[in-house]
């Protein structure tokens, strides 16, 4: 049997995000994913060292890498659209789970029971910290977008900051208050 999982998986950098808004420069799910993986790898890290905890950081970044894969069937719907009301998120939902029962469905039977749990976000901690990582990658997005002088993001910025507050994860607090004032500077800025 031949495997199609990792050729569609590599098709994630053919997906806009931000479809809705115009951008000074454009992102793809690959590239967000990527970005995902980092933040949530770093939340994790902040969790263990700063907090006590005791997260597998790998494991946080590997569920975060694929926490978008199945908008290689849906594509990316728009924040808005997507919450919208209580219908469209369930319904929503419910085709991101059959999206990622396709996807499982494409690896070699061998590998399906190790990628099901990630392509389905089954593990509660972890997908609150990638959920977390995402909101953050999102408003980053909106800070670099402001930077640049779009202000088609400022909305979109005063959002997710609050989204990010209302989450009450003391690693991600930690991240806002050490490490996110660099996404608002030049590169000069950063030496």
């Amino acid at each position: 049997m031949k495997s199609h999982f990792f050729a569609y998986v590599s098709r994630m950098r053919n997906i806009p995000r931000w479809a809705l808004m115009r951008n000074t420069f454009s992102e793809n799910v690959q590239e967000h994913s990527h970005m995902v993986a980092v933040l949530a790898h770093a939340l994790a890290v902040i969790r263990n060292e700063i907090f006590g905890g005791t997260l597998d950081a790998g494991q946080v970044a590997v569920y975060a890498l694929y926490h978008d894969a199945t908008e290689i069937m849906t594509g990316d719907m728009p924040t808005p659209i997507k919450y919208y009301n209580p219908e469209i998120k369930s319904s929503y939902r419910k085709v991101e789970s059959i999206a990622a029962d396709k996807l499982i469905s494409l690896l070699p039977p061998e590998l399906r029971e190790s990628y099901r749990p990630v392509l389905h976000g089954e593990d509660e901690e972890i997908h609150r910290l990638v959920k977390a990582a995402d909101k953050l990658s999102a408003h980053i997005k909106c800070l670099e977008e402001l930077k640049a002088g779009n202000l088609e993001f400022k909305r979109a910025a005063e959002q997710t900051h609050e989204a990010l507050v209302q989450m009450r994860l003391p690693e991600l607090d930690w991240f806002m208050a050490h490490c996110m004032e660099s996404f608002s500077m030049t590169l000069d800025e950063l030496e």
